[in-house]
């Protein structure tokens, strides 16, 4: 499994982001004033969109890691069949 962290200027809460076994695309919160991580969540075709629209770090990260024809389906996958 592969993972990237995304900080915020003051670097807490930091969202990490992973490409599952199974090749979903997921992310938690991570917040080091509690104990426990929040559970991994699949990310939605509109967050990944708004990720590509911006051009951001997790963006980039995801196309060498998927390539961009995978990142583009990941970004218009029906989200009603990851039910």
């Amino acid at each position: 499994m592969q993972n990237a962290q995304l900080e915020s200027v003051s670097h807490v809460p930091v969202k990490e982001y992973r490409i599952s076994a199974d090749g979903k695309i997921e992310a938690r919160v991570l917040d080091g004033r509690r104990e426990q991580d929040s559970a991994w969540k699949q990310v939605s075709p509109e967050h990944l969109s708004n990720h590509v629209r911006q051009n951001t770090a997790i963006a980039r990260w995801l196309e060498q890691r998927l390539g961009w024809r995978r990142l583009l389906w990941a970004c218009v996958a029906d989200d009603s069949s990851n039910s």
